[in-house]
């Protein structure tokens, strides 16, 4: 299939959560062609039904991103997809959380799994997707991030392992633009969301957080880049 008029996006952790709620509200303009991952496809319902309303297209491939040989294998299947057109938005969604933990009382062997997950797989995807980010027009790389990981926004003590890896991710969005300027790469904060992460008490349902997401991503200026915004687009300092 020959895509000509349409945004390509690649979006992780699409099965649940905003991944999946972020692939909903993009499918509502005919301009967007979404490539949805999730680690097991024929189980992801929610997301699979999409595709019945969809006015934008829809291609959902497997990609689990704890997987390195699952990441790789789908750099192939996705340059099948996009071929000379590329890929304008690389959303790297998907992330983990242990328990709601303290830096004293966190499980260091889950932590690193929390790491591996939340910030070495986002760097490796931008390394193994970046030839197929420079071929297209918006050249746009976005890690979802939290304002947990900004100094003067964690919360106290609470969220331990989790903030430390999105200051991690933070890092990780300024490095990329440093040494890419052509390439707009964001850390993007949804906001404290009501998700099976975020829990009931969150003051953002999914709708509202991603409305704002979409808003965002698609109105980046260029001095944003390697910067943390939120949903508002507000530059959170970290």
């Amino acid at each position: 299939m020959a895509i000509t008029n349409q945004y390509t996006w690649l979006i992780t952790g699409c099965s649940r959560g905003i991944g999946l709620e972020l692939t909903k509200q993009l499918l509502e303009l005919p301009s967007n062609f979404i490539i949805a991952t999730c680690r097991d496809p024929s189980k992801a319902t929610a997301l699979n039904s999409l595709k019945s309303s969809a006015k934008g297209t829809l291609q959902i491939i497997r990609l689990d991103v704890d997987d390195r040989e699952s990441m790789m294998q789908s750099v192939e299947e996705v340059s099948a997809i996009v071929g000379e057109k590329g890929l304008d938005y690389l959303i790297n969604n998907a992330a983990i959380n242990q328990e709601i933990d303290t830096a004293f009382t966190m499980n260091i062997d889950g932590w690193a799994q929390v790491f591996k997950t939340n910030v070495a797989a986002p760097a490796f995807m931008a390394q193994i997707y970046l030839p197929l980010v420079e071929r297209s027009e918006k050249k746009t790389i976005v890690n979802v991030s939290s304002s947990l990981g900004a100094f003067g926004y964690g919360f106290g003590e609470t969220w331990a392992s989790y903030a430390i890896t999105k200051t991690a991710l933070n890092m990780l969005t300024y490095k990329q633009k440093a040494e890419r300027p052509d390439i707009n790469v964001v850390c993007l904060c949804p906001g404290w969301v009501k998700t099976d992460m975020g829990g009931d008490d969150a003051p953002l349902t999914l709708t509202e957080s991603v409305a704002g997401v979409v808003k965002v991503i698609t109105s980046l200026r260029p001095e944003d880049s390697g910067r943390l915004i939120n949903y508002r687009h507000e530059i959170v300092p970290w």
